[in-house]
This record gives structure tokens, sequence and C-alpha cells, in this order.
């Protein structure tokens, strides 16, 4: 039992608070009780720490269960329209992830509404298929985004089977997890997107005297998780091991959109419908993303068990799309039209420093035509922006003062000259 002591009758007089190292004299009040004593000031501070902490936690937790409500999905042509301010271009991909994904949560609704109906509706997993740069991953997390549940991401080319090094396929559910905050019933109604999924077929169509750990085997252990299960997951991630905790979570409502760049697989497509791809009379696939696209619009399963997955596999993606490559007219749009576009945030950062950042049509037309060269997608704006950018950067915080605006011009992207600057009024620009 703890006791109070209240300064009178007791004869120890050389009590010291355990925590702080006050004496009795020196605070209101000294707890005491088996080899431990605590003064008023720490008892009170242990409370605001604690408050602290449970404010916190009330703060997230609510934030992913009342934010997206069950009875409030939005329909098809919002969440094409979301995207839309987002992503430019892609609208056959967009169309085709808004229905699915409103069927999902619909599916949700509909499973879990004790209607007693009969008919269960399965969910429909998504495959982006498009080179790379083409907005494969920022379509998904614009998807978590709009729809505020949780949402994680993971590389396919990490997974191994279990027991073999690499990372177990639980992870990506570790992440989910994480990225609800711990809290089990929003991770159980999340997104999880997998890229760099075509790195998991099987890489060749011979039996082979060795396991594929990183390829088929991973396909095989992403069966049932992708389908839905129960699956045992441990808390911080890592290799499972017998004395170890487990949480348990519920695949079945949880959105897997798989994402992957599939190399070769137009060649196969047109193989099956016995057209061309390289000859007279034939198209270079590997310089028309168009003829690319529009060959990969005829995708059928067989194409992708013949590409090296597994047909158990193929069946738990049901639904695909197509991403078009991106030419020099979209990445025109792509740095100009999204809410965050490139141009609009290096506009922001000049504006927080008092100075305005124009570019002109040319400079921004130059910009993409450089990244349409580098036949990496979107991607290489940010790095083409950032070697324009680099030097301005780097010297507007000392002289914003003297700076009323910086002009990009196309001289500046394509010949490296400076940029055409306009000091402030009474000022010299040095």
């Amino acid at each position: 039992m703890f006791q109070q002591d209240d300064g009178e009758g007791r004869k120890r007089k050389n009590l010291h608070c355990s925590f702080c190292g006050k004496s009795r004299e020196e605070v209101q009040k000294l707890v005491s009780g088996p080899g431990v004593t605590i003064c008023n000031e720490c008892i009170h501070l242990c409370n605001l720490i604690l408050k602290e902490e449970g404010e916190a936690e009330n703060a997230v937790k609510p934030a992913l269960q009342d934010n997206f409500p069950m009875d409030n999905v939005p329909n098809p042509r919002d969440i094409f329209r979301f995207l839309d301010s987002y992503v430019i271009g892609q609208n056959q991909a967009k169309k085709i992830l808004s229905v699915a994904v409103y069927n999902h949560y619909r599916r949700i609704q509909n499973n879990s509404g004790g209607k007693g109906d009969e008919v269960e509706m399965q969910k429909s997993n998504v495959l982006l298929i498009g080179p790379t740069g083409s907005g494969k991953t920022l379509l998904a997390q614009t998807m978590a985004r709009l729809l505020k549940v949780p949402f994680a991401m993971a590389d396919a080319t990490t997974l191994t089977e279990a027991g073999y090094v690499g990372e177990d396929v639980e992870n990506i559910l570790v992440r989910l997890l994480q990225a609800a905050d711990y809290d089990l019933k929003a991770a159980e109604r999340g997104i999880i997107y997998l890229d760099e999924v075509d790195k998991i077929g099987r890489k060749s169509e011979s039996a082979s005297i060795t396991r594929d750990v990183s390829g088929e085997g991973v396909q095989q252990a992403l069966l049932r998780i992708i389908e839905g299960t129960v699956a045992n997951i441990p808390p911080k991630g890592g290799r499972k091991h017998p004395y170890q905790d487990f949480i348990q979570i519920d695949t079945r409502n949880i959105l897997f959109i798989c994402g992957g760049s599939f190399e070769k697989l137009e060649e196969i497509v047109a193989h099956r419908i016995n057209r061309k791809t390289i000859g007279f009379g034939g198209t270079i696939l590997s310089n028309d993303q168009r003829a690319r696209y529009e060959l990969l619009s005829h995708l059928q399963p067989e194409d992708l068990v013949s590409f090296g997955f597994i047909p158990e596999f193929v069946g738990r993606l049901p639904v695909f799309a197509p991403l078009e490559g991106l030419d020099e007219d979209a990445l025109v749009r792509i740095l100009k039209e999204p809410r965050n576009a490139l141009i609009r945030q290096y506009e922001k950062a000049f504006e927080i420093e008092g100075v305005r950042l124009d570019f002109t049509a040319e400079a921004i037309r130059s910009i993409a035509r450089l990244a349409a060269a580098k036949n990496t997608g979107a991607r290489g704006l940010r790095s083409i922006m950032e070697s324009i950018m680099l030097d301005l950067m780097f010297d507007l915080p000392s002289r914003a003062a003297e700076i009323s605006s910086v002009t990009i011009t196309r001289e500046t992207v394509e010949e490296g000259l400076p940029p055409v600057i306009e000091p402030k009024s009474g000022k010299e620009v040095a």
C-alpha cells in the first residue's frame, strides 16, 4: 500500500523524489511506496504526458474510420473527375479504375449489410499495364487520397518465398497496417499497390532444376492474400518465428492494384491476333507507343500466362487497364495542368520568397521535348526541371530582396543561358 507523507510524525527526514531528486521540504507532497518516492510535481507532469498521448491517438484513429463512411461511396463519374484533376490523359485507365473501385466498395457494403442476401459479390483487383512514367503509381495514390483509406505501396521485386532471403509476402500487409496506425478495421478496407509485378513472372517456359523463389514462388504465395484470407502477420514486419505474437488481418476487403511495364507483352498479343509488329508493313513497337497501347487494349488472360504468370494468379486480377505512353503534348499538359503540377510547385516556392516565376510557352515545350527524348515518361520532367532551376534556387533566398520576377526562356532550357531577371525598382541585381 502507498502511504502519503503529511510531514507529521515521520521519523525519516531525508526523503527525496526518486524522479526529480527534490527533498520533502522543496515540494508540497511526497508519495512513497516500497523503495520508491514521487512528488506532486512529477505526478502532475506524468498526467500531462498521458493526456497528450491519449489526445494524439484519438486524433489519428477516428480520421481513418470516419473520413470515409461506407454509406457515401463516390460514384464512378466523381472518381473519374477527381483523378482527372491529378492525372493527365489515360482516360480509359481512369474509367476502368473508377468502375472497379466503386464496385469494390459497394461490394463491401452489400456483403456487410446483414440483409441475408444469398449473392455474395467477389472483389475485382486491378492490373495496370504501361511504360515507366505513365502514371500507374500516381493513379493508385490519387485513388487512396480521394477515398481517405489507408494506402500502402510495395515492390514485388523484393518479395521471395517464405524461408528465403528477401521479404515475405505478408510484409505488404504490415505496411498497410502501419499506414492505418495499427487500426485493424481501417486496414482491412485499405488499398495496396504492388509495383513491378511483371518482374515475378516465370523466367522461362522450360522447367528449371532450381527453385524460382522470386518469380513463380512469389505468385503462389500471393494467391491467398490477393483473393482473401485471414493472414497472420508480425506486428513490426520482418521474418516470422514460432515465439512471436501475430496480428490476424482479413484481406477479403483489401483492394489490390498491381502495376508493371510488361516489356514485350505487346509482341505476345500481336502473335495471338496474327498482327505484324516489325518488318514490311509492320510497326516497330519500341518507337511507337500508340501502336503498343493499341495492341495491349486487346489483352487477354492467356497472354499474361504466356508472359510468365500462372493461371491462378491471373484469375485473381480480372480487371486489366492498359496505360498509354506519354507523348510531347501530354508532357506539356502534365507540366501545367494538374493541381500539383511541377511548374505550379516552383511558382509557389518563388512566391514564398516574394518573387514571381514565369515560363514561356517555348520553354515549357522544350522541357517536354527533352523529357520525351529520354523516354522515361513524366519522371523525366522532374530531373530536367531540377537541373534548370538549381542555380536559381541556390541564389534566390539571398537575392530575393532585389528581384521582382524571373522568366525561364527556351534559351535557358536548351542552351543553358541565364533566365531573364527583372529587378525591383531602385534595386540592382548582381
